[in-house]
């Protein structure tokens, strides 16, 4: 299964690219494509999100072609598992996943990020899913926002963050069969 990650700062055009490319990969697979999906990990907590979540939305729309969107703010595992061969699939995107896994549990008063051992074990699942998933015949484009052009920050919880996506960005990068970043809608093919 062939794995592309694309990464790029925000509104770069990494998201236009990926579901430009998801779409072209599953025309050219017509005939052995299975299904065309959206794995979406936003979750509309504030009015910019919610903006951004509608935009991404109505691309989709436009392009004329369906998508079976998955809901997976939290929970990646089971979706990644359940994919099938032949399938095409756009994860979008692995930073607003780790966000939503660092704050999991903030509205009961203990998020993730504040138990011992838990964002360890959320980044055990989804690699471990990932692992699964490549033994299968499905195309998997998988996007996230590059955070590391940034000085150091005072927050210990921000520099956790940022540590964790970048450690992820390598693995992602390491099992990847193509990765690029995107800037300023240029794109950059670093493999």
């Amino acid at each position: 299964m062939p794995l592309i990650f694309i990464t790029g700062g925000v509104r770069s055009g990494k998201s236009h690219f990926a579901e430009k490319a998801a779409v072209t990969h599953y025309q050219t697979k017509f005939m052995q494509a299975q299904r065309l999906i959206y794995i979406a990990s936003g979750v509309a907590m504030d009015r910019e999100m919610e903006k951004r979540i509608l935009r991404h939305q109505a691309d989709r729309q436009a392009q004329n072609i369906e998508w079976l969107t998955i809901e997976a703010p939290y929970e990646i595992a089971d979706p990644l598992i359940s994919l099938t061969d032949g399938d095409v699939v756009l994860w979008d995107c692995v930073t607003t996943w780790l966000t939503n896994a660092f704050y999991e549990g903030f509205d009961t008063g203990t998020p993730c990020v504040d138990q011992p051992g838990c964002l360890e074990e959320k980044l055990r699942v989804l690699k471990k899913a990932v692992k699964t998933l490549l033994e299968k015949r499905v195309t998997f484009f998988v996007v996230s926002n590059e955070l590391f052009d940034e000085p150091p920050y005072t927050s210990e919880e921000v520099e956790l963050y940022r540590q964790m996506l970048g450690n992820l960005h390598q693995w992602f990068v390491s099992i990847a069969d193509e990765a690029y970043e995107i800037n300023y809608s240029i794109v950059k093919k670093w493999k």
